[in-house]
């Protein structure tokens, strides 16, 4: 009898305080409903809704979800009224309310479209809701424009990504945006942009196969994408995207010099790093940058004859281009140095040798001139030069500079 008496009591208990609870529940809707008829203390009202859904029991509570939503809205309307009016009204808050509208109405629907417990899905409010999301959508790209333009790119992000996911939401499939929305391109394009600027991998590579639609910023998203994949160690990913990059954009700064640094310092295939710099040269053969790679090229492989021609082209094309000479000098004074270091009879090679030694002087010598604070470059192989030479006087001079 006492154990009886016992959950009698317990089960009075918990019915007296569910209907405290929801008598107090009740308050506080009645509250913020009265609160939005009169149009004043929005916030008190938006924050105590948000409050009641933080309790789990709540989630699928109607009731809180359209009185959030209505005190959302009627700030939104409030706020729009201002700026039509032209007071004074921050911009960033009618961007935020937007922002928060989606994702109230978003959450909102996707409660309402669980079935009950017959099995059955009764969708009162999806129709009336995406109409007027539909409506305000375009304050979502002007949202993230806004924010990009002030470089707080995640924050634009946030704008960005809730816009292009609107086109695969079942409550939106009504106006068919993957279709109809010509915006979609360029905002999966800033969206990317600022995934990339804040160094956010997955986030970069969400929304590419829009984004690659965007034909006025194809080359950025090569770009991008051809950064984050050697970020996440996607070798293949890399070298094909930065394949493509080259190919459709041969003069771009960014894919030419990564694919012959790949090719070189990587794959250390020489071959494929010509291929590359020949084709480019096809599309401009007196490109500065092509011709030097290509004279870097030949001179690591040993093709001595061809670079130091590639050089005295570019030489031809800009005569204060430092490295050319460079190049050209090192093609023979490596030259000289290979056949002192093969030769079987201590004169047999000497005059060609020399001969060598005499050809690169003058490139050296130019080079010093336009570059005479890299000692490291042009003060040993000087050095070594006046001494097979003879030059006394220019010897002694690179001897004192060596032994600082």
């Amino acid at each position: 009898m006492i154990v009886i008496k016992k959950i009698v009591i317990f089960l009075i208990f918990i019915n007296v305080f569910c209907v405290s609870t929801g008598m107090a529940q009740k308050k506080v809707i009645n509250e913020a409903q009265d609160q939005i008829k009169s149009g004043k203390d929005l916030d008190k009202a938006v924050a105590s809704m948000e409050n009641l859904l933080k309790d789990s029991a709540n989630k699928s509570n109607e009731k809180v979800w359209l009185t959030l939503y209505d005190a959302l809205k009627l700030q939104y309307i409030q706020g729009n009224e201002k700026l039509y009016l032209k007071e004074k009204y921050d911009t960033v808050q009618l961007f935020n309310l937007t922002l928060k509208l989606f994702s109230v109405l978003e959450k909102f629907d996707s409660i309402e479209s669980l079935p009950d417990k017959k099995g059955r899905v009764k969708l009162k409010y999806r129709e009336r809701h995406a109409e007027f999301l539909d409506h305000i959508r375009p304050n979502l790209y002007n949202g993230g424009a806004y924010f990009t333009y002030k470089q707080k790119y995640a924050q634009a992000y946030e704008f960005f990504d809730e816009y292009l996911k609107c086109s695969d939401l079942q409550m939106f499939s009504h106006y068919k945006y993957a279709t109809n929305d010509k915006l979609l391109p360029q905002a999966a394009y800033w969206a990317t942009y600022c995934a990339y600027k804040e160094g956010k991998s997955k986030e970069t590579l969400k929304h590419t196969y829009w984004a690659l639609k965007d034909t006025a910023h194809y080359e950025y998203m090569l770009q991008y994408l051809a950064e984050t994949y050697k970020e996440e160690n996607d070798t293949a990913r890399y070298v094909s995207t930065l394949t493509e990059g080259f190919k459709k954009y041969p003069t771009f700064s960014f894919f030419f010099p990564r694919l012959i640094d790949y090719y070189c310092d990587v794959e250390k295939n020489s071959a494929k790093a010509l291929a590359v710099v020949d084709s480019a040269l096809v599309v401009d053969s007196k490109n500065q940058v092509f011709l030097f790679a290509k004279s870097t090229i030949l001179l690591n492989i040993g093709r001595y004859d061809e670079c130091v021609q590639v050089c005295n082209q570019l030489i031809e094309i800009n005569d204060t281009l430092k490295d050319a000479y460079l190049n050209a000098g090192l093609a023979y004074y490596n030259k000289a140095l290979k056949l002192e270091n093969n030769r079987k009879s201590k004169w047999k090679e000497l005059k060609s040798i020399k001969s060598y030694y005499s050809k690169a002087l003058p490139y050296f010598q130019t080079f010093r001139k336009l570059a005479p604070d890299m000692e490291n470059r042009w003060a040993v192989p000087l050095y070594t030069i006046y001494l097979n030479l003879n030059m006394g006087k220019e010897f002694e001079e690179i001897d004192k500079i060596l032994r600082k």
